[in-house]
């Protein structure tokens, strides 16, 4: 049986980054570049004013200030989107907007608040340098340089890079589409009326809404009934329409786990079977081809936690995120935590935390049984009980997991 770093290691190695796709700027927000981004043209393209106010020489107004104004005659007025029909002359000065082009002539921009206009002249209270208030050419961008690497994530702030670089459409590895497999005849939908024998699939709403958060695309299925022939028709499915398969319970050894027999029957690799790790021990990997297939536990916790450790990061790198994994801090465990009989295994413990005094603190959200779907809802964190510990006593110091954290914090 792997141990946790082990299986991780062996997920990530055979994650394949997808083919790369040009997309539109409104749908790229969030995805990676495939390729670096030049500026097309200078930014701004042209000196402009950096404030609403008058364009002047500097040479005019260096002895101005409330005491000695200097007097300069107004010219015309040059609001965003137009341009001066006449240079600025010694003793002259013109209105201009916020983002105006900077009038020939000009080297300065007198700050409205700072100014009053008397008839046919503008009076200047401050005296001001060479350039003030004036964005010059290219003083963002520089026409033809890289402006956005390959590997940069797109976030709000490089959108808008992109699009004033003069891009409308950029390469990025695409959303992963992930199929989601819940098997299980005793599954019923979420508002159904329980009948003996039967229970919710909460699994299959956990699921979407953690690959969701991941940004990939959940690919939903109808529920898989405990049957070979229905196990084989959807698995054909799932891999024909997705980059990632999730089957969800169906891994054990009971008669009626079929996923494992079915997935060999189908051609599919078995890289691994079981981890020594608690919730969670009976997760199996598959490949077939291009295609991951990952056979994650029936109880609500070991599915949930499984998702996190290993497929979250199996999807971002084929997405193409250099950041893999939550941010990890130090904690000071507050209770005592036993393994008891399930020594030997890493234990994920969801954890509340709390800053005391400048420290950290951590301490379980109640009874941690892989059935007890409460505990991730609480949860602010998953704390790491590393395998060779088998008690940790109140006081100690755990690493956490800050899962309500992305990659880049």
């Amino acid at each position: 049986m792997l141990n946790t770093l082990e299986a991780l290691n062996i997920v990530l190695a055979h994650a394949e980054l997808l083919e790369p796709a040009r997309m539109p700027l409104d749908k790229a927000a969030g995805l990676v570049l495939a390729e670096d981004v030049t500026a097309r043209g200078n930014v701004p393209p042209f000196a402009n004013s950096a404030m609403d106010g008058f364009a002047v020489l500097a040479s005019d107004i260096q002895q101005a200030s409330e005491a000695t104004p200097v007097r300069l005659h107004i010219l015309e007025d040059v609001p965003a989107g137009s341009v001066a029909t006449q240079p600025v002359r010694p003793g002259t000065a013109i209105r201009i907007m916020t983002g105006a082009p900077l009038p020939d002539g000009a080297d300065t921009v007198v700050h409205v608040e700072v100014t009053r206009v008397e008839g046919s002249d503008v009076v200047i209270l401050l005296a001001l340098k060479s350039g003030f208030n004036v964005r010059r050419a290219g003083e963002d961008m520089t026409d033809g340089t890289v402006v956005l690497h390959a590997g940069s994530t797109l976030r709000p702030g490089e959108i808008g890079v992109c699009a004033a670089a003069g891009h409308d459409a950029v390469s990025v590895y695409p959303r992963a589409r992930v199929a989601i497999l819940t098997t299980g005849s005793e599954l019923v939908d979420a508002a159904d009326e329980l009948t003996p024998g039967h229970i919710r699939d909460a699994n299959a709403h956990s699921l979407r809404a953690q690959i969701a958060a991941i940004g990939a695309v959940p690919v939903v299925f109808a529920r898989v009934p405990d049957t070979r022939d229905a196990v084989r028709s959807s698995l054909e499915q799932a891999l024909a329409g997705s980059d990632v398969v999730l089957t969800n319970g169906g891994i054990s050894v009971g008669d009626y786990d079929f996923v494992k027999d079915v997935l060999e029957e189908m051609g599919a690799q078995l890289v691994f079977w079981r981890v020594k790790q608690k919730p969670g021990k009976p997760m199996a990997f598959w490949t077939l081809g291009h295609k991951r297939i990952v056979g994650l536990p029936g109880n609500p916790v070991s599915c949930m936690v499984c998702v996190e450790e290993y497929v979250r990061p199996l999807i971002r790198r084929m997405m193409g995120f250099s950041l893999l994994h939550r941010p990890e801090r130090s904690a000071v465990f507050d209770e005592r935590y036993s393994k008891g009989s399930d020594a030997g295994r890493v234990h994920f413990v969801r954890v509340l935390l709390e800053q005391r005094d400048g420290t950290l603190h951590a301490r379980p959200t109640g009874p941690q049984g892989s059935g007890i779907l409460t505990s991730m809802a609480r949860a602010e964190a998953i704390a790491i009980i590393p395998e060779e510990a088998t008690v940790i006593d109140a006081g100690a110091t755990v690493q956490v997991q800050l899962t309500d954290l992305p990659e880049d914090h």
